[in-house]
């Protein structure tokens, strides 16, 4: 019998997940700044060569047009929507958005749309026309839904009639767009009750991928352990994904010294212990709020960026590749202007490459796959190096965060030969021989 079924919880989580999304990886694009023109179209010449990388799903930030009342920067915050049924000029129409979709799915990805169903800005005609589907403080005034968030104000699920007009604003973009799906920015505000009947309703029209913006594990979207609520079960019938954020911060601290590279091993157990393997969660090494909140992966990680990212990308889970990662990109980017990527040949492009096709194509890195089998490998302190498995399919992967080579006796699971991911190299062990893991650096093999 497979964990899946063993699992006290298993029979809660009823997502079905596309069968396209077993091996996908995806990628967030920041529009604004992903061309020196900021539009669909400038942006939909870059689709084959993230299609070739490996990606398999294209995140979009949010489409529509901007507040201004209230307005953050020259060019506000593209999460404060003044129409869901509209395009932000900035980025084109609503045909350059479908020819966008209609190129990447030629190509074989699928698109997301960014959605923003917790508030709206200031002057989104809503708010003077049903006030009362809004959130108001003891004077009766708008609020925010977070105090600095000042550009936006929360809305009200207790009234039907909102969530009737937003189940309605989400199933217009499938329909004219034919979009396969959404990315729900701070999910965990909105009552599930809310998503798992939207849920219903868009599948009808076509099967969706769903990705909420929470982590039942941790804070999500700035939040505070007071906002939140730990118990919002995204997963059980709305949401495919969620985002692994406590793995994220968990990394940020062993890069800083806070955790040893062991903990990880207490991450995955606390997540195996909540969801059964079925459940996606999303892992990465940086994404809009972090890149620009937080700083870019090499200002949190320093040499470890890269080890880190093959960690969240051969580890159980999707990963997620952010806009000008594959160009080594160290600035954070600003987030309510423009500053367009300098993407200098794309310097990590094979990097991710390497990666995200051993993702695609590997059976044993599958997500959501009860099948596959995870196995941490004894290593030295500073190393964690693990074993994922289906089959007679395998992967090894070891990460060393010390400065100085380290050694991995290989067990008897590893006797074989094995080809590495990066140098093409084929090697043929026994067991009890040793990987040399390169300081700061990583190896990752594949079994032939």
């Amino acid at each position: 019998m497979s964990d899946l079924l063993l699992h006290p919880n298993a029979q809660l989580f009823r997502v079905r997940h596309p069968d396209w999304a077993a091996n996908a990886t995806i990628y967030e694009v920041n529009l604004r700044q992903f061309t020196l023109e900021g539009t669909f179209r400038a942006f939909e010449a870059h689709l084959p060569r993230l299609a070739s990388m490996g990606v398999s799903i294209v995140w979009l930030m949010p489409v529509h047009p901007i507040g201004e009342v209230g307005r953050k920067g020259t060019l506000g915050s593209q999460y404060a929507v003044r129409d869901y049924f509209g395009v932000n000029p900035e980025f084109g129409s609503l045909d350059d958005l479908r020819h966008l979709v209609q190129t990447a799915h030629q190509l074989g990805l699928r698109v997301l749309l960014d959605w923003v169903a917790n508030h709206t800005s200031w002057d989104n005609p809503l708010v003077q026309q049903h006030p009362d589907w809004y959130q108001h403080d003891e004077q009766g005034h708008l609020v925010p839904p977070v105090p600095d968030w000042t550009d936006v104000a929360a809305l009200d699920y207790r009234h039907p009639k909102l969530r009737r007009y937003m189940t309605d604003a989400l199933l217009y973009w499938v329909r004219e767009a034919d979009i396969d799906g959404y990315r729900c920015d701070v999910a965990g505000l909105v009552p599930t009750d809310f998503w798992d009947a939207a849920r219903r309703e868009l599948d009808a029209v076509k099967p969706l991928f769903m990705l909420a913006e929470w982590d039942e594990l941790y804070p999500s979207g700035g939040l505070t352990w007071e906002q939140f609520n730990p118990d919002t079960k995204l997963l059980e019938k709305a949401f495919n994904m969620t985002f692994g954020l406590r793995l994220h911060y968990l990394l940020d601290h062993i890069a800083e010294g806070k955790h040893p590279l062991r903990d990880i091993d207490s991450y995955l157990a606390a997540e195996r212990a909540k969801y059964p393997p079925s459940v996606y969660l999303m892992h990465f090494t940086s994404n809009h709020d972090v890149n620009s909140w937080d700083g870019t992966e090499y200002e949190r990680l320093g040499p470890l960026a890269l080890p880190f990212a093959v960690l969240t990308v051969l580890l159980p889970g999707m990963p997620l590749v952010y806009t000008g990662q594959e160009a080594a990109l160290n600035r954070r980017l600003a987030f309510f202007d423009k500053d367009p990527i300098n993407w200098q040949d794309y310097p990590l492009q094979e990097f991710y490459t390497r990666l995200l096709q051993l993702k695609r194509r590997h059976f044993a890195l599958q997500n959501g796959d009860p099948l596959s089998r995870f196995q941490r490998l004894p290593s030295p302190d500073d190393t964690y190096c693990f074993l994922r498995t289906k089959g007679l399919a395998a992967v090894l992967t070891g990460v060393n965060i010390s400065p100085e080579p380290q050694l991995l006796v290989l067990p008897a699971a590893a006797a074989g030969t094995w080809q590495d991911v990066f140098s093409g190299q084929t090697l043929l062990f026994r067991a009890g021989e040793e990987l040399v893991l390169p300081p700061q650096g990583w190896r990752v093999l594949e079994k032939q």
